[in-house]
């Protein structure tokens, strides 16, 4: 097992993308929201998605719901629901993948 092989990459403006673990059935990702306003785009997938909120506010669109998020905050995205985030304050999400993004290889 080798910790910490995968680069931050940018994923959008003010946006970082980690894998921090992966397995064909299962991904660990950290997306680094760098200042406010900095968003994740409103986009679909076949996965299922965990996010859980380590640091930082959001306010997520997911559906036909938004709502906002904070520190320890957790929530489930079903598989092709269209979703996106806005930052309101600089932090951290911990997204979960099942089964693996294989284009976040």
């Amino acid at each position: 097992m080798v910790l910490n092989k995968f680069p931050e990459v940018l994923a959008d403006p003010g946006v970082t993308r980690q894998v921090l673990s992966d397995h064909k059935n299962l991904m660990v990702v950290a997306f680094r929201f760098k200042e406010e306003g900095a968003e994740g785009k409103l986009h679909n997938h076949a996965h299922i998605q965990s996010t859980y909120v380590e640091s930082g506010r959001f306010r997520f669109s997911l559906a036909d719901d938004t709502f906002e998020v904070g520190p320890g905050d957790s929530f489930v995205i079903p598989s092709n629901a269209v979703h996106g985030c806005v930052c309101l304050e600089p932090g951290t999400l911990i997204d979960t993948f099942t089964p693996r993004r294989d284009d976040f290889l």
